[in-house]
């Protein structure tokens, strides 16, 4: 029997996060590590955690995630972005809670590009009189 598995991609800044659910006990497995492994701060595991919070749906699906690009704390937005996404596949009773959290919202800030003339996008050169 094949096991319904649900799909979702998030997104936030540089991190693309692939995110599968399955029907289980609520085990979060990030690049075939635990979540406990992979991430180190507690507040960005409560943050791949929020999904769930909203829907009232913790510890009924097993999370695998395959991230990559930018920090940790880009991949963890990317994860929850990647949740909510997939729980709406699972069903769409659950928009309204996770629209109105902004768990849907594809987060827009990016890095600012350099610009010539200047060391970084506005950091400008060491000013000297003479």
């Amino acid at each position: 029997m094949a096991e319904t598995k649900y799909y979702g991609t998030g997104r936030r800044k540089s991190s693309v996060a692939r995110v599968y659910l399955l029907p289980g006990t609520g085990k979060i497995t990030i690049n075939k590590k635990d979540i406990d492994e992979y991430l180190g701060l507690e507040t960005l595991k409560v943050i791949v955690r929020q999904p769930f919070a909203a829907t009232n749906t913790e510890g009924k699906f097993d999370v695998i995630v395959n991230v990559k690009g930018g920090g940790f704390t880009g991949q963890a937005g990317a994860i929850r972005h990647g949740i909510a996404r997939a729980l709406l596949t699972v069903d769409g009773d659950y928009r309204p809670a996770l629209k109105s959290a902004g768990y849907l919202t594809r987060d827009p800030r990016m890095k600012e590009r350099k610009k010539y003339g200047l060391k970084k996008a506005r950091r400008a050169p060491q000013f000297s009189k003479r």
